[in-house]
């Protein structure tokens, strides 16, 4: 416990007892008169919450921003190489003629595009959702199609023996 001087000079000048007096060595077994703040400033010091400079507050939301876009950007450039990969599979041509591959692709940049200027974390994290769940649908859907074709082609070679 910290005392200071002008707490002690007090101590010493208001206290009526001279034995008391010869114990401020043990400064634990007495008790100051005054134990509080020597000025208003103190009092206020201590007891008033002081609101940080808002530059700080600036920097700190700043910075969870930055890392916010950081962050959601990670997921962003993920969820489009996973289409990419994803796209490997559709190897088909389309009627046009163009294949089903490069016709997903170009849908997926023209939308990521469309959706490049975007602030709104709320849209964002729908258009993700949205676009996780399309990809996972999709290569569902393929891989039903494969084990039906696989079951079909496997009936076919049964049925030549």
């Amino acid at each position: 416990m910290a005392i200071s001087i002008s707490k002690v000079r007090l101590y010493l000048l208001v206290s009526p007892n001279n034995h008391l007096r010869a114990n401020l060595n043990h400064h634990h077994r007495w008790r100051l008169l005054h134990n509080g703040p020597d000025t208003i400033e103190e009092l206020l010091d201590r007891h008033v919450v002081k609101k940080e400079k808002t530059y700080d507050d600036d920097e700190e939301n700043e910075l969870l921003t930055r890392q916010r876009l950081t962050s959601t950007r990670r997921e962003v450039l993920s969820l489009y190489r996973d289409i990419l990969r994803a796209t490997r599979f559709f190897m088909w041509p389309d009627s046009r003629g163009v294949l089903w591959r490069d016709v997903l692709r170009e849908n997926a940049r023209k939308e990521f595009e469309d959706a490049r200027f975007e602030k709104d974390p709320e849209i964002i994290t729908r258009l993700l959702i949205g676009g996780r769940d399309a990809v996972q649908s999709a290569l569902e859907k393929l891989a039903e199609k494969q084990r039906q074709q696989l079951a079909k082609e496997r009936g076919r070679d049964q049925d030549h023996r």
